[in-house]
């Protein structure tokens, strides 16, 4: 007999989106009320809930939760991303990827080159932050020596970084998704890949056909590492080929620190100062993800998991049916936290629950997960890569958004795949994830 679940359960998820989003629309700004701190709100919440379990155990439960495999692992992987990312910055990393790129880009096409600038930087880097931090300055430069518009310029380096955001092995949305989906990277990013690869191109192709048959003439000279640049690559090649994610961040970050001391670009005394800059930068999500598993765990307990799946069997029927419904339920999680990660770890485990009723492949629902998580983050105003890109500027979030066609168009391509073309069958994992 189908388990009916209770509503009420679902009460600590209402009271954090309620919060975030009373505060953040009240004071007009999301970041005045820190994701974590409506998060340990909701968390209190569950704990009050439910009489009928005693205290000490709803701490047992949380605790289990929280020991999750997936959870442990995932938290690890972040910090891992943290070293990897701080480490190679430190090491100039960063700034060579960004001007061996501009060093080969064809002045002609300069908006189209920067969105393919951004999505090697963001595949490399697996951060977009990160990413529009570092081409933002440069498309500003760029729109006032062509004359390209401003918003083309930033709508091109959104949609490069969302590209990487969602696909690069060091993502920590791409960590997210395969943990709380148990399934390997190599296999998320090759579905994934092809979903969003027509989206890349067909938006390549519109900035092409907005900026053609201009003559445009860069002076500046980029100067770049070939060696500074090398971690990423053996970073990239070692996920791809299916080398243990964990351990190929740590050679990353090893290689990156004897590439910065070869280079000049660290000093020895600092040896790890960037790496944990990078570590610090993680602890946000990491505890985060910890503060979620254990709402979720009570959620579970208390029938708020069975209510959503009983509440989704009745709207949606068959596999197409529970892809659109985590396609739908993902993306309205990030409209609601702006945060595509959070969103990622908030729907992962009701989506998991999905996949398994419905026969979804695990490769499949992480990389839908990671794709609406992407479309929804680089659309909203008020989510932090927009504001980014837009503070380099004078322009409103607002009048970015409409020419971020990469973000739109993945959306486009994965409703596509959901509702034509059908993923492979989920068969029993014979192994790990990692």
């Amino acid at each position: 007999m189908e388990k009916q679940g209770k509503a009420s359960a679902l009460l600590p998820i209402i009271v954090f989106l309620v919060l975030f989003l009373g505060v953040g629309g009240i004071t007009g700004d999301f970041n005045n009320i820190p994701a974590i701190a409506a998060f340990l709100v909701a968390l209190s919440v569950a704990f009050l809930q439910n009489r009928n379990v005693g205290f000490n155990d709803k701490m047992k439960l949380a605790a289990k939760g929280v020991g999750d495999e997936n959870v442990i692992i995932m938290c690890l992987v972040f910090l891992a991303a943290g070293a990897f990312s701080g480490a190679v910055t430190a090491a100039g990393g960063r700034d060579s990827t960004v001007n061996f790129c501009l060093s080969i880009l064809p002045p002609g096409v300069a908006v189209m080159g920067l969105m393919l600038i951004g999505c090697f930087i963001s595949l490399s880097m697996g951060t977009s932050m990160g990413t529009i931090s570092a081409l933002a300055p440069i498309a500003v430069g760029i729109s006032e020596k062509t004359g390209f518009p401003m918003v083309l310029c930033m709508g091109a380096v959104v949609s490069g970084a969302m590209f990487g955001d969602n696909l690069s092995m060091i993502s920590d949305t791409t960590i997210a998704a395969t943990r709380t989906q148990g399934c390997e990277m190599k296999d998320k990013f090759r579905e994934n890949f092809k979903i969003v690869l027509p989206a890349a191109i067909v938006a390549l192709v519109l900035y092409g056909v907005m900026t053609m048959g201009r003559d445009v003439v860069l002076e500046e000279s980029y100067a770049y590492n070939v060696f500074q640049i090398l971690p990423y690559l053996v970073v990239l090649i070692g996920a791809l080929a299916g080398v243990n994610v964990f351990i190929i961040l740590i050679g990353g970050t090893i290689l990156s620190l004897i590439v910065g001391v070869a280079t000049g670009t660290i000093a020895l005394p600092e040896l790890f100062v960037g790496m944990g800059s990078g570590i610090n930068g993680m602890y946000d999500i990491t505890v985060i993800s910890i503060v979620v598993a254990c709402i979720v765990a009570l959620v579970k307990n208390n029938g708020g998991i069975d209510y959503l799946l009983s509440f989704i069997r009745r709207k949606i029927k068959g596999e197409t049916g529970g892809e659109f419904g985590i396609a739908v339920l993902t993306l309205l999680v990030d409209m609601a936290t702006a945060n595509n990660t959070i969103a990622i770890v908030m729907a992962g485990p009701i989506a998991k629950e999905i996949s398994d009723e419905y026969g979804i492949s695990a490769k499949r629902t992480a990389s839908l997960l990671d794709i609406f998580a992407s479309v929804g983050q680089g659309l909203i105003p008020y989510g932090a890569q927009i504001l980014l890109a837009a503070s380099f500027t004078e322009l409103s979030p607002v009048e970015i958004v409409p020419y971020t066609f990469y973000p739109m168009l993945m959306g486009v391509s994965a409703l596509i795949f959901i509702f034509f073309i059908k993923g492979k069958k989920k068969v029993k994992s014979k192994g790990k994830s990692y």
